[in-house]
């Protein structure tokens, strides 16, 4: 049986109860919701409507107030920034033939139903690809050299907080992504055995509430 997979509000729910009480100041750099009319916005400029999850996201938290590493490699964009970074690679790809596939792997610059939800500490962006068939809704990268990889991707975002939130309550990892903390009382995720970052100890998680 397929396992059911939570909404994101569910999700982010669990993920919050941790981040209060295991990682402070990254709960601290959560967003209030976006409100609907926020959305709305968003969808009339990319001209499609945002996914259902990413929406329902994006109601519990509008991105964050500064790049955070809660999530593993990727931190959740607000709504004004998704439009923005769609809006900067339509015009980068409108000047550069960047909506044209590429035979090399079958995949454009960028995309107009791309919509970038998240971003990497280099401004990689983490995009849920909106094309209509059997992958809408399915998460992938498209770095600075374009073409988004879609490789073992996650076929949505409910399905990667869900990851998430499993993971700091029952333990486990993310795709081979184990959470540890920093020094800093950061939550930060990598592989499993890792013990420093940045020359600094990290320690693993702790799993669950107290």
């Amino acid at each position: 049986m397929a396992q059911q997979i939570l909404p994101p509000s569910e999700s982010w729910s669990r993920i919050d109860a941790w981040l209060a009480t295991h990682a402070a100041s990254d709960f601290a750099l959560l967003n209030p919701p976006a409100t609907r009319d926020d959305i709305e916005r968003a969808e009339r400029l990319l001209g499609i409507p945002l996914p259902g999850d990413l929406a329902e996201s994006l109601q519990c938290h509008d991105g964050v107030s500064a790049w955070a590493t809660f999530l593993p490699e990727q931190s959740p964009l607000a709504v004004s920034s998704i439009v923005d970074h769609w809006q900067t690679c339509m015009d980068v790809a409108a000047e550069n033939d960047g909506l044209t596939r590429r035979p090399w792997n079958d995949e454009p610059w960028w995309h107009p139903l791309w919509v970038p939800w998240a971003e990497s500490a280099d401004g990689g962006a983490h995009v849920i690809d909106q094309r209509p068939g059997p992958d809408t809704g399915r998460i992938g990268w498209a770095g600075h050299s374009g073409g988004a990889d879609f490789t073992d991707a996650w076929p949505d975002l409910a399905s990667l907080l869900q990851a998430v939130a499993h993971a700091l309550h029952e333990g486990g990892d993310v795709r081979g992504l184990h959470p540890y903390l920093t020094t800093q009382g950061e939550l930060w995720w990598d592989e499993d055995g890792c013990e420093e970052l940045n020359g600094r100890p990290l320690r693993a998680a702790p799993v669950g509430l107290p």
